[in-house]
């Protein structure tokens, strides 16, 4: 299937690493130009030089107000066009409701969560019929995950926000989707793994739970963004898909 994603630009934040470096390689393979980025200037450079040809970077902080402007500014300059941005932002520290500190909550929200409503605002204004925004969220928006509380916490709202935002651009012919990833085998899920004391053992435990009975892979992952991105999706808007081999209980 042609995706219809030849020479469409995009900006894929968090992309040096994870589901955000999975999403612009997906999305690269298909022809498209995008703009990545991330925090150091290092990462995002290693980033550009091993994603090759249609890839172009720049650090930048998602919490900076000013960061929406330039990240659309700097992917029109390069490559001449935007059609879209898919934000992806590492996950909050984990812990118990008991245990995440206030300074833990307030960091998480300017991150995960303004930051990520600031770059849509900012999409919004700007793209136009066939444009998309799209949000990497957490399967935490449909069941608590233990030991997340904080992506308890501000996902679902995220999602929320992004199901109105839906709505409102859905006129103008933009879409907006969610991806819900659950266990992908990434170094975040790997950590939080590790966070029992014995890794394999709860990988093993959580596979037991996914009736495909593994973790996803990254490139997985990737491949189902790029397709929500892309004009074959065109009719798809204000959608939370889960990127979870099954594991989520309701359908």
């Amino acid at each position: 299937m042609d995706l219809g994603l030849k020479d469409r630009v995009y900006v894929v934040t968090g992309a040096t690493r994870g589901l955000g470096r999975a999403s612009a390689e997906a999305l690269l393979a298909e022809g498209a130009k995008v703009l990545v980025t991330g925090r150091e200037e290092k990462t995002v450079a290693e980033a550009v030089a091993e994603l090759g040809p249609g890839a172009s970077g720049i650090a930048a902080d998602n919490t900076d107000p000013g960061t929406p402007a330039r990240l659309i500014a700097e992917a029109r300059a390069r490559f001449g066009g935007f059609d879209g941005v898919l934000i992806s932002v590492g996950g909050p520290a984990p812990g118990f409701a008991a245990d995440n500190t206030d300074e833990q909550w307030a960091a998480a929200f300017d991150t995960v969560f303004l930051g990520a409503v600031r770059l849509a605002r900012a999409a919004a204004e700007t793209l136009g019929e066939g444009g998309v925004i799209g949000f990497v969220l957490s399967g935490s928006v449909h069941e608590p995950i233990p030991g997340l509380t904080i992506s308890n916490g501000l996902r679902p709202g995220l999602a929320g926000f992004a199901k109105s935002l839906a709505n409102d651009l859905g006129p103008r012919g933009v879409r907006v989707v969610g991806l819900l990833p659950s266990r992908i085998d990434t170094d975040r899920v790997r950590s939080l793994d590790a966070l029992s004391g014995d890794a394999d053992a709860s990988r093993a435990a959580n596979e037991a739970t996914i009736p495909l009975r593994r973790y996803g892979t990254p490139a997985e992952f990737g491949r189902t963004a790029a397709f929500l991105l892309s004009p074959a999706a065109s009719y798809l808007t204000g959608l939370m898909l889960p990127v979870d081999g099954g594991a989520r209980s309701g359908f």
